[in-house]
């Protein structure tokens, strides 16, 4: 069975596709051990919300749209990356403590990691499901990727200030993980933004490589 693309004429159902199969087995395994060793539940509850909702979204349109192989893979590396961030809260990560005295730095960068991640692991799916599904102009499916990876970031961060502010202030320091950071929010955008220009840069390379 071979690796499809967003260039790929067919695409495998799930009953048929044992790696798509493998990476559901092995998120829930992820999730579950991520849930026992959280150390703060109540904020891995919140932070899981968008996961489900994200999940439950790929599983209800899956007979309507079936993503590439590749897509599938990206997507499954930034849900792992964020579960992962919801175990620890974001500014306690251990892995952001490790870059931290490995470079010196004045905070825990875990979350920018996931932020960037938004940006270059998602553009690729989105472009793959315009231009697969809507059929859209090959320009449009560069761009419009791009474009809502930095409308998403900035919507999640009013997301994040409504939870923090007004709905679950008790957790709104360990959601928000900015860090005392005043600059946080457009940080993360600027970094979401720059993962979806980095994934279409490349993801045209590649494909202007493979044409020639």
């Amino acid at each position: 069975m071979a690796f499809t693309t967003a260039s790929s004429p067919s695409r495998t159902a799930f009953k048929e596709n044992a790696l798509l199969k493998g990476y559901l087995l092995l998120f829930l395994l992820f999730w579950v051990w991520t849930f026992i060793g959280t150390t703060d539940r109540a904020n891995w509850v919140t932070e899981n919300v968008l996961t489900l909702i994200f999940i439950g979204g790929l599983v209800l349109s899956h007979r309507r749209f079936k993503f590439s192989d590749l897509s599938y893979t990206l997507m499954f590396v930034y849900i792992l990356l964020h579960v992962y961030g919801a175990m620890y809260t974001y500014a306690e990560n251990p892995i952001g403590y490790w870059l931290q005295d490995v470079f010196q730095g004045e905070r825990n960068h875990y979350d920018r990691i996931v932020h960037f991640s938004f940006g270059f692991l998602l553009a690729y799916p989105m472009r793959d499901y315009f231009r697969n599904h809507f059929q859209w102009p090959v320009w449009v499916c560069w761009v419009l990727p791009v474009e809502i990876t930095l409308s998403f970031s900035g919507a999640y961060e009013l997301i994040e200030w409504a939870v923090a502010d007004i709905f679950f202030p008790a957790q709104g320091h360990a959601y928000l993980g900015s860090q005392g950071d005043v600059w946080d929010a457009q940080k993360d955008m600027g970094l979401a933004f720059l993962g979806a220009v980095l994934m279409m840069v490349v993801a045209s390379t590649f494909k202007r490589i493979r044409t020639i």
